[in-house]
């Protein structure tokens, strides 16, 4: 087995350029559809990880290599990169620093609904979890388990670059938007091109 490689970064200048020329990537948003309406980059469509997994060798009839996927902070984008890249499109560009970098640096960017991001969800989650594992030890002995679990699977998801709480947060209800339908995104990448 291989050890996967690291996407092809683009700087947020490096994008930004690409997209005032005559033939602009097409931008590829892969969080939660929540996240995506709280802001995105204009022209961007949105497909979540979990659905581009699910719909990658679909999705990669409908885009070609010049497609920039965006998450927050690059991590997500990543993922993206490698599950197209076995599905037979490898060698996209990541936006580096994803839409964190991208709002920082002032660039244009549709704002709607302002959300929590998924990172910012996961940590809520985790850190309610270990204190809850942590002081309920104290009336309910054994419960430390459930910190000690957590931690594990902190550790687990920092070293495989994955998270299992994340994909269990991103198919909250508050996490979707109601009109999200996988077909219609698919639909609106076949139209871009």
């Amino acid at each position: 087995m291989t050890a996967p490689t690291t996407p092809r970064g683009l700087t947020v200048g490096e994008l930004r350029t690409r997209l005032e020329s005559a033939a602009p990537p097409r931008l590829l948003d892969v969080r939660s559809p929540a996240e995506f309406e709280g802001a995105h980059i204009p022209g961007s469509c949105n497909v979540p990880l979990d659905t581009l997994r699910e719909h990658r060798e679909e999705l990669t009839r409908h885009l070609d290599t010049d497609v920039v996927l965006v998450c927050r902070s690059g991590q997500r984008a990543g993922q993206a990169e490698r599950a197209l890249a076995e599905a037979g499109l490898p060698g996209l560009a990541v936006l580096s620093g994803g839409m964190s970098a991208w709002e920082k640096s002032g660039a244009p960017t549709n704002y709607g609904q302002e959300r929590w991001d998924m990172e910012r969800q996961v940590r809520l989650v985790a850190g309610s979890l270990v204190l809850v594992g942590a002081l309920g030890s104290f009336v309910l002995p054994g419960l430390q388990v459930l910190s000690a679990f957590v931690g594990g699977g902190l550790a687990f998801a920092a070293i495989s670059n994955t998270c299992a709480m994340g994909v269990l947060l991103s198919r909250m209800p508050w996490n979707r938007r109601p009109s999200f339908d996988p077909a219609k995104a698919v639909a609106q990448l076949a139209e871009g091109r």
